[in-house]
């Protein structure tokens, strides 16, 4: 078996509970896991990070079925699905990871069946909490002004990092891209004439997202006076370098938002998801059109932009409770 497919569970708690880390599993499970793996990357296009999330969630599967005798795909039912989650609600996994797994399991079975694996899909009658929908957090845009001028202090020092600091965070805010696609940039995905980004988003989906002239004169900075600096001979067209030269890496990336973000006060907000939640809100609070935001985030669903029309309408109704004599 590849020893990559060990079964291995994030929430330390609810492994323990189950019982189930670090067991290897039988060899048709084993098998079926590799093989859902191969699915998910040829035929689905998944990224690297949502396929080492659906394993790691299948696998986590397989060995409570294992612990609970199963060696074949048939000794999956219902019931041991429903056992399955039911575990993990006891030992005090959240409402969102609970209804991902069922999601994932669905996913899985459902792929069985169509690869003859089983003989009927179980998981077709399976159910999970629905997700609790909390509003994201979001920055005001006085913190956004204190948070660009922080950056632009240390950027007018000239070090190449500060520089790409500023530009990496004033790119995210200004475009509502996600870390994973402004990692994978290109030098040459930036228009600087028309101010567009050229963006390969999930399942491998281009779109081009404008920008403003913050993000632009602070691209055109980094790129001028900082890349140069950090640049070694295999960084190849990457937009953004590490501090060795290669390509940034996504969790680079998060730990530089996070430790800025620490910084702002009065917010919880962390993360550089934070700034993609701030700059959908902004924009819609500025009056943009939503399925013009939908086109810029990249969502599949209009329904995953409205979230942030309730945002506005949260932070509309503070203002008002705030404001109005008689709220």
């Amino acid at each position: 078996m590849h020893e990559g497919w060990r079964v291995t569970d994030r929430d330390d708690q609810a492994a323990a509970a189950e019982g189930i880390e670090g067991e290897e599993l039988p060899a048709e499970f084993a098998a079926a896991l590799e093989a859902f793996g191969r699915y998910l990357q040829a035929e689905r296009a998944r990224s690297e990070h949502t396929i080492r999330a659906y394993l790691g969630d299948v696998a986590n599967l397989l060995g409570f079925a294992a612990m609970g005798s199963g060696q074949h795909m048939a000794d999956i039912s219902l019931s041991v699905l429903r056992s399955w989650l039911g575990s993990m609600n006891t030992a005090g996994m959240a409402r969102a990871t609970l209804a991902r797994r069922a999601v994932t399991a669905r996913t899985f079975m459902a792929w069985a069946f169509r690869e003859e694996l089983i003989a009927e899909n179980p998981s077709q009658r399976l159910k999970a909490p629905r997700r609790q929908s909390a509003l994201p957090e979001v920055l005001q845009r006085r913190q956004m002004d204190q948070l660009f001028a922080t950056l632009s202090d240390h950027a007018a020092e000239g070090d190449p990092v500060a520089l790409r600091d500023r530009a990496m965070v004033e790119l995210l805010y200004a475009t509502g891209i996600r870390v994973s696609e402004l990692a994978g940039l290109d030098v040459d995905d930036v228009d600087h004439d028309r101010r567009v980004v050229r963006v390969l988003g999930k399942g491998n989906k281009e779109r081009t997202v404008p920008f403003g002239v913050p993000a632009a004169t602070a691209v055109d900075d980094w790129i001028r006076r900082g890349r140069g600096r950090l640049a070694v001979a295999g960084s190849g067209p990457a937009l953004f370098l590490g501090r060795r030269g290669g390509r940034i890496d996504p969790r680079q990336v998060r730990s530089v938002a996070a430790g800025l973000l620490a910084a702002v006060p009065d917010t919880a907000a962390s993360g550089p998801h934070a700034l993609r939640h701030s700059a959908a809100t902004h924009l819609l609070d500025g009056g943009a059109d939503l399925r013009a935001v939908q086109e810029i985030l990249g969502h599949t669903s209009l329904a995953t932009t409205q979230l942030y029309t309730h945002v506005s309408v949260e932070r509309l109704n503070s203002s008002y409770r705030q404001a109005h004599p008689r709220a």
